[in-house]
């Protein structure tokens, strides 16, 4: 599956689901997360579980894959959600506040006996982990691997970790993140590649700074993000055009891997003039996978 945007949607909003499940083209979100958590009031929750409920018999009519961040485990809530919302149509958990990989294996075992209650393949669901959300969270970002069979990815947040901080602001004057979170952002790179799975970019808070979500998410994919948590629907095309590969970036790396697959003994090549080596060989594997294509 493409995991370029993954477009947030208050899970007592029909209206939003309605948006969101019915953009098409590149106004389309690769994964539309239905959110339990921080967009629901408390006194929502319930509602928002049935309607949720509700929306993933619906999840036919959406080219989009169907997430549901779910409350934190240090809540008395999850368990509750899991039993509202484990069902055909559903393909994925957003588990947020994880303190760890601990977290991550726990939520799983939640979700088995549910998933086998609905008659779905064990492990069918998978799980993103918001992993530095907590102060704990940042010691503990090397236990996520070896991954989980049910971890897809890991994606970091700001404004819980701010809070437990105690931060005034989380940018600089230029808009750039301040250290504390520049180190959050890239050790969940880190947690990501040591794991071997996505890594995700957290949200770009101002929605109207389309320019300025264009340039973060140019600097998100050269430093190795692959897609991007989104808050509007606006931010949905941009997203998705900045994390796909061009034409000539897909055949360069279909190139490399053709020329290694037909040289298997060699461990550097001469290809458009420049020497490419293993390396290379292995970040044009990850753009072509990212793509859809598998080799």
């Amino acid at each position: 599956m493409k995991m370029r945007s993954f477009l947030f949607v208050p899970g007592d909003s029909d209206r939003k689901f309605a948006k969101a499940t019915g953009a098409t083209g590149d106004h389309a979100p690769d994964v539309i997360i239905c959110d339990l958590e921080d967009a629901v009031a408390p006194s929502q929750k319930t509602a928002a579980r049935a309607k949720v409920a509700g929306w993933m018999g619906q999840a036919g009519l959406t080219a989009s894959q169907l997430f549901v961040r779910v409350n934190p485990l240090d809540t008395d809530l999850t368990q509750g959600d899991l039993e509202a919302i484990v069902r055909p149509g559903l393909s994925g958990i957003v588990l947020p506040k994880a303190n760890g990989g601990a977290d991550m294996s726990q939520l799983s075992r939640m979700i088995e006996p549910l998933e086998a209650a609905q008659g779905m393949a064990s492990g069918f669901i998978k799980i993103l982990v918001v992993a530095t959300e907590t102060p704990a969270a940042m010691f503990n970002l090397g236990s996520y691997a070896p991954a989980h069979p049910r971890l897809l990815g890991l994606t970091w947040g700001a404004e819980d970790l701010g809070a437990a901080l105690g931060i005034t602001a989380n940018k600089d004057e230029d808009g750039q993140w301040t250290f504390p979170f520049a180190v959050a952002r890239a050790q969940c790179l880190f947690a990501a590649a040591n794991a071997g799975v996505t890594p995700i970019d957290t949200l770009y808070t101002d929605f109207k700074d389309a320019a300025g979500l264009e340039e973060d998410c140019r600097k998100a994919r050269r430093d190795g993000y692959i897609g991007r948590l989104a808050i509007h629907p606006a931010q949905v095309a941009i997203i998705n055009h900045a994390f796909t590969p061009s034409d000539g970036e897909l055949a360069h790396a279909r190139k490399i891997v053709e020329a290694f697959a037909a040289n298997p003994d060699a461990g550097t090549l001469g290809i458009d003039g420049k020497m490419v080596d293993i390396p290379h060989l292995v970040m044009a594997k990850k753009m072509l996978a990212a793509a859809g294509e598998a080799h």
